[in-house]
């Protein structure tokens, strides 16, 4: 194997690794043992998942931009990928300590907003290296491989979780069930799955060798005022602000949608934990299928029309999954919901790379990351309120799709550059 493949396997190998934490903490199991057993009703459990998820995407819009900058002057990107997956895997592995009693509702809230943060500061540095890590016009193609490697991860993590912890009988290693110990120990296979798999990607992925190396308290000043001046730089008619308030809006789409997928799953069709993680092994499959697909169809079309196909098919299904009347109809939405979802991200990605500057690479995503999260909070606190408000999941679901509307429609007046980099 050459060193570029062996690179390329080492990065995407990190999406394998990530991606059984949103899967199992953020969408199917935690999320939901948190609403049905940790808070004191699904509704009061939804409105606090919501706030939580709102925290944390605030956190994220403020600082990701800040430590992308800092990161292209120190020109080192790896010593922060592992420090932000570290902070992830201990606060995961921490969540094992909550009880299915509302009176760890705030730790486990707490946890989660730390995790999170750990988990997407990570992608900022993750994302930075693909265009050093891709061979010259198949971005695509690596970006789609990558998040299909990532719902394959997601996948298969699932499949331990439900035949190794939820539904084995006995429950294996001693596990309580009457204290939920089956499921909480989900968190400790996410946290030690997480550690194995990201350790190639440290050993595999090389530096990029164009790198500024200034030392870290220059580089810390240096990346602030490097940050400030885009920002005063940044033609609000450029292609690329344009992009990040499209990506902003549809993001925050997906994003409310990941989230709540499981929740809305056991509070309106009332699917059980072993449902639920079968449904999200079932998506996982559509998904990989899907994002490995278009990666052909993004390097062949380019990455635009690539999102804005995907986004039409998260529409319409989405729009399904809403007025589905029973589980039969749930499923049907949700499985083609899957064909569209690791498409739109990954297109998204290798867009966001080809719009960005080679030299302000971890600058350019951390403001993908920001467009990821400066709204996020208003999709999961609309969506909280609405269900509070309306005393239903379905009415707080429903405001997903204005998002991916609001965001496909902004995104049709993007230009795509035929190279790399475009004026800011």
């Amino acid at each position: 194997m050459t060193p570029q493949r062996r690179a390329v396997a080492g990065w995407c190998l990190y999406d394998w690794a990530n991606s059984a934490f949103p899967t199992v903490v953020s969408t199917f199991v935690f999320a939901a043992y948190f609403t049905k057993g940790v808070a004191a009703s699904e509704t009061e459990g939804t409105y606090l998942w919501g706030n939580a998820t709102a925290v944390a995407a605030v956190a994220i819009a403020i600082f990701s931009p800040m430590l992308g900058a800092i990161a292209d002057r120190t020109g080192r990107r790896k010593p922060w990928l592992a420090a932000c997956t570290i902070v992830c895997i201990l606060a995961t592995a921490a969540l094992w300590t909550v009880l299915p009693d509302p009176d760890y509702a705030v730790r486990a809230l707490v946890l989660v907003v730390v995790a999170t943060l750990g988990f997407e500061f990570a992608n900022v540095f993750y994302n930075a290296m693909l265009p050093s890590v891709a061979p010259p016009g198949r971005m695509g193609r690596v970006s789609g491989i990558g998040w299909g490697c990532g719902y394959a991860g997601g996948l298969v993590c699932l499949v331990v979780a439900l035949f190794g912890l939820v539904k084995a009988e006995p429950p294996p290693f001693g596990l309580d069930p009457d204290t939920a110990e089956p499921v909480r120990a989900t968190v400790l296979l996410v946290a030690v799955w997480f550690a194995a798999f990201a350790l190639p990607t440290f050993l595999l992925v090389p530096e990029d060798g164009k790198a500024a190396g200034e030392p870290l308290g220059q580089a810390i000043a240096a990346g602030c005022r490097q940050l400030w001046s885009t920002l005063r730089r940044l033609d609000p008619r450029s292609p690329v602000a344009r992009f990040l308030v499209a990506h902003m809006l549809y993001a925050d789409g997906l994003t409310t949608l990941f989230t709540f997928g499981g929740i809305y799953a056991a509070g309106t069709f009332g699917m059980d934990f072993s449902e639920i993680i079968v449904f999200g092994i079932a998506l996982n499959l559509t998904a990989g299928a899907g994002a490995m697909a278009f990666g052909w169809i993004d390097d062949w079309v380019g990455p635009k029309r690539a999102i804005l196909v995907a986004l039409v098919g998260l529409i319409l299904f989405g729009a399904l999954a809403l007025i589905a009347p029973d589980k039969t109809w749930f499923w049907i939405a949700g499985m083609a919901l899957g064909t569209f979802m690791g498409p739109a991200q990954a297109a998204s990605r290798t867009l966001m790379a080809k719009l960005a500057p080679p030299e302000q690479s971890a600058e350019m995503f951390g403001l993908y990351a920001l467009s990821g999260k400066a709204t996020n909070f208003a999709g999961p606190l609309t969506l909280g309120w609405a269900t509070l408000l309306f005393d239903s999941q379905r009415a707080g679901m429903a405001t997903i799709l204005a998002f991916l509307v609001a965001g496909f429609l902004l995104l049709l007046t993007v230009r795509e550059p035929r190279g790399r980099g475009v004026a800011l």
